[in-house]
């Protein structure tokens, strides 16, 4: 599978650009979209408080129309727009750093497994969710996790696991079917025998273009997916999306995939183009999905045609249509704002002489 992350947190695309893009996507060799809401989801009730006022409305998450990708699973989104609010400050790991639960305090679980349900409820048709759980920063340095692996011989990982484990249980029992994926990069240190194999998938994310099979090889997973990216990796502040990193990026993962049969019992089952609009909750934006759209296209389709030494992947005549429908249109409008702009520049405000 290929999914394309969606990610709406900070200038969301509107529902009508999307609607034009999601074909796009599919005729690219997109099989999915994996969303990342954020405050962008519809939270109701004692949730609601996380909702950001220009969030989609309840009857805009909807299923994907024919025609568009398949699937399209959520994706859980880093806690800092959660834990940024008064109301849930107290399930902070760290009481000054929002990035981080305490997963020491019922309230916690028992908050995930709300917003897991609300935002299942809305993709009952989706056969995966992504949970996210990387980068947990701060993770051991509260003093109720000190005091647990103190108590219980462990460490950051063995605690890390347990309340995975517990937020996994609770989606197994209660969603019947529903397949798992999380962020690899707090299991790397984790052992094979640690049993968490059976109940999720990792998503092995690397940006560079130089990454080596032999570091998932031990995994114990009995599949994996890998994490590309189209977008969102360069810079925080990056405005435009540099195409040569990204596609080196995409060439390094086809050599990977054509590893993995070496690497049985591990299977691919898909991989995810990430896309960041920025680097966590309080960040800039970096780039906009409109300039990233030629990147996800080459990228898209070097996943699906691969490399073929002594030629070159070419767009297939659908995207020269869409740019010549959506975007060249508009490219007189700005080569006229950029000559007035200079012209403006040139007589320093005058007015120009009669």
């Amino acid at each position: 599978m290929r999914l394309v992350h969606l990610d709406l947190k900070g200038a969301a695309p509107r529902v009508s650009y999307l609607e034009q893009v999601f074909p796009l996507l599919s005729q690219l060799g997109a099989n999915g979209v994996l969303i990342e809401y954020e405050d962008m989801f519809p939270f109701k009730g004692e949730l609601e408080i996380l909702r950001s006022p220009y969030s989609r409305s309840p009857s805009q998450i909807t299923e994907i129309p024919p025609g568009n990708p398949p699937e399209n699973p959520p994706d859980g989104s880093s806690p800092q727009f959660i834990l940024k609010h008064e109301k849930y400050q107290h399930l902070r790991e760290v009481e000054r750093f929002p990035n981080s639960f305490n997963p020491h305090i019922p309230d916690t679980l028992a908050l995930l497994k709300s917003i897991l349900s609300q935002v299942i409820e809305k993709h009952r048709r989706s056969t995966w969710i992504h949970i996210g759980a990387d980068e947990v920063f701060h993770l051991g340095e509260g003093m109720d996790s000190k005091n647990w692996m103190s108590h219980n011989k462990g460490d950051v990982g063995t605690m890390f696991l347990k309340h995975i484990k517990e937020v996994l249980g609770f989606l197994t029992a209660q969603y019947w079917g529903l397949r798992v994926l999380m962020w690899d990069d707090m299991l790397r240190k984790i052992s094979v025998g640690s049993g968490i194999a059976k109940h999720v998938s990792p998503v092995v994310w690397f940006y560079a273009a130089d990454f080596e099979a032999e570091q998932i090889g031990k995994s114990g997973f009995e599949a994996v997916w890998f994490a590309s990216a189209f977008k969102g990796t360069t810079g925080p502040a990056q405005a435009w999306t540099p195409l040569s990193y990204h596609l080196k990026n995409h060439l390094s993962w086809l050599k990977v995939m054509q590893a993995v049969p070496r690497l049985a019992p591990l299977r691919l089952q898909g991989i995810v183009l990430t896309g960041w609009q920025r680097y966590d909750h309080y960040s800039v934006l970096c780039e906009l999905l409109p300039v990233s759209i030629p990147s996800l296209a080459i990228c898209l389709q070097t996943l699906v045609n691969g490399e073929t030494p002594g030629q070159r992947v070419y767009f297939p005549d659908t995207v020269e249509e869409w740019m010549e429908e959506n975007i060249n249109p508009y490219l007189d409008q700005l080569r006229d704002l950029v000559r007035d702009y200079r012209a403006i520049i040139r007589l320093n405000g005058r007015p120009k002489a009669a």
